[in-house]
């Protein structure tokens, strides 16, 4: 057995949710969350078939966000797993909406911070076992560091002002 890192590949301001589910109809269903979820977002989606054809199934209605998750998928490989590419929207407006699609089993992570996937490979396939999501913690929160915080949530909408 092998342990890989495999790095998503994007661009920085690009968010993503990866996810492990069951059943080959995830992509019309996750289709369907986004579109449900955030009318107007922009998305591409990725699923990897775990038996049969094994082939890296896909949807969406952005190409830029639907070769990021196909040639991401590629890369990670793991049967069973999706990820979702979004722009014009961001993993908030959509985490409830897609963990609660009835195929998805678990989602490891939903960010546009750097991240790489943590496979285990055998002989018969691969296996997500986890993410490096983003930096290390380099200090805790002080009162300016609060402020800022408190500041930046409702300069971008997210908290009343």
């Amino acid at each position: 057995m092998e342990v890989l890192s495999v790095k998503v590949e994007k661009p920085d301001d690009v968010n993503f949710i990866l996810g492990q589910s069951h059943f080959i109809k995830t992509v019309e269903d996750l289709h369907e969350v986004m579109v449900n979820a955030s009318p107007g977002i922009k998305f591409g989606v990725a699923f990897c078939e775990a038996s049969g054809a094994c082939l890296v199934r896909w949807s969406g209605n952005d190409e830029q966000m639907v070769e990021l998750a196909r040639s991401n998928a590629k890369r990670i490989g793991a049967g069973h797993t999706f990820i979702v590419f979004m722009k014009d929207g961001y993993p908030v407006n959509v985490l409830n909406a897609v963990k609660s699609c009835v195929e998805v089993c678990r989602v490891f992570c939903a960010t546009a911070n750097a991240t790489d996937v943590i496979i285990v490979e055998n002989e018969r396939g691969r296996g997500v076992i986890g993410v490096i999501d983003g930096e290390r913690a380099k200090g805790v929160e002080g009162p300016d560091d609060q402020r800022w915080r408190l500041g930046f949530l409702r300069k971008i909408g997210y908290k009343l002002g």
